[in-house]
């Protein structure tokens, strides 16, 4: 038996069944793609605050080496990371205008000592002399005048020879002032250091006038640094000494160093009206690594909490799109963090500590170790981002 297909309602039923898978093809084509999240860790470490601030590399004592008299450089002992001890010669300027001063004052004192040495001779001659005449005298045998005359003879001897004393002490004191002025041509080293500069060579003239030339820097230990820091005014009062404090230099940018805040200097220091103070850093240098003058970019350590619960820092301020489809109201105020379980998010009330620079503090709660913590949301079609790995401070 022969059926004929009738054409008439085939036609309209292909045509709506093609408009219905084209449909549900365009939909599924250009339907929003679900959102992916940027998840770190919930781990336990350390939370800090801290402040930043530059400054430079110093030793903690330099000796300035300096020149009290003037004169040419004969001499040089002493040059860049020279180690020298206390005492040790490092210049000598020209000594012989220095040496003819003191043979000059030498001649007058000994020119002195003779001098006394003749006048007391006379003292004892008119004191022979007055006590001769004033016995002749008692016995009417000499004149008055003539006892007055030797008796003052004798006072005029003694005078002479206090004066005599007198100009022999100046002599000397002359004396010993040319030879301390002889003995600093010798230029010498005050302490036990390392010469970290040297400004003059041999030939050179230094004028020692107003204001005493430096001839050589040196510092007594280099393997104690300290980093002179400036502090802005707004963030002075978490510098406190005491606090621990982390820097870097240039040279070693991966390398960080441990230090102590030493110092907080009470001395305003104004530039261009911003008032920033001196926050002195003291740190141990036993392989020699920082140099003098490396600027430094260091973090004062605030407040710190110590093996605690920790998040990023990021993830107390993010809040998904969708926020009030994924997960109950919690009461207004409270601190709310997202966390990825079983590929699907949920909100944790959590009170929260310490916020430091990286990280926050999470009290204990619902909140566990290793709870995969919402940090970003990323954009449907945006590129695909694993999860941030957790940071340490």
């Amino acid at each position: 038996m022969i059926r004929h297909v009738n054409w008439k309602l085939i036609g309209p039923l292909v045509a709506g069944t093609i408009v219905v898978v084209g449909a549900t093809a365009y939909w599924l084509a250009n339907r929003a793609a679900p959102p992916r999240y940027v998840t770190t860790a919930a781990t336990v470490g350390d939370v800090v605050t801290t402040i930043t601030a530059s400054g430079s590399v110093n030793p903690v004592v330099v000796v300035e080496v300096g020149t009290y008299v003037s004169g040419t450089i004969e001499t040089l002992s002493c040059d860049y990371n020279t180690q020298v001890h206390k005492g040790q010669l490092c210049a000598k300027i020209d000594p012989k205008p220095y040496q003819v001063i003191v043979d000059q004052d030498q001649a007058d004192l000994d020119v002195a000592k003779a001098q006394l040495v003749k006048d007391q001779a006379n003292v004892v001659y008119t004191k022979i002399n007055h006590e001769r005449l004033a016995l002749l005298l008692s016995q009417d045998s000499a004149s008055h005048d003539a006892a007055d005359a030797a008796l003052n003879a004798y006072d005029e001897a003694v005078a002479l020879v206090r004066l005599d004393v007198a100009q022999e002490a100046q002599r000397a004191a002359a004396l010993k002032a040319a030879q301390i002025n002889l003995d600093y041509t010798n230029i010498v080293s005050p302490v036990d250091g390392t010469v970290v500069s040297r400004n003059v060579t041999a030939g050179q003239t230094v004028a020692a006038s107003f204001q005493t030339p430096t001839l050589f820097l040196i510092a007594t230990d280099l393997t104690k640094m300290q980093v002179d820091t400036n502090v802005s005014e707004s963030d002075i009062a978490g510098a406190v000494q005491g606090a621990n404090a982390t820097f870097t230099v240039d040279a070693f940018p991966k390398l960080r160093f441990l230090g102590r805040v030493a110092q907080v200097r009470q001395a305003p220091v104004s530039v261009q009206n911003v008032i920033t103070y001196d926050v002195v850093i003291t740190v141990d240098n036993p392989g020699l690594l920082l140099k003098p003058g490396m600027t430094a970019t260091a973090r004062i350590v605030t407040a710190q909490s110590l093996k605690v619960l920790r998040v990023p820092a990021q993830a107390l301020r993010f809040t998904p799109a969708a926020a009030a489809k994924l997960g109950p109201a919690h009461n207004p105020g409270q601190q709310v963090i997202w966390v990825e379980r079983a590929g699907k998010l949920a909100s944790i009330a959590v009170t929260v500590g310490l916020v430091g620079d990286t990280f926050a503090e999470i009290k204990p709660g619902d909140l566990k170790v290793g709870d995969q913590v919402v940090t970003a949301e990323v954009a449907a079609g945006g590129p695909q981002v694993s999860s941030a790995p957790s940071l340490k401070l």
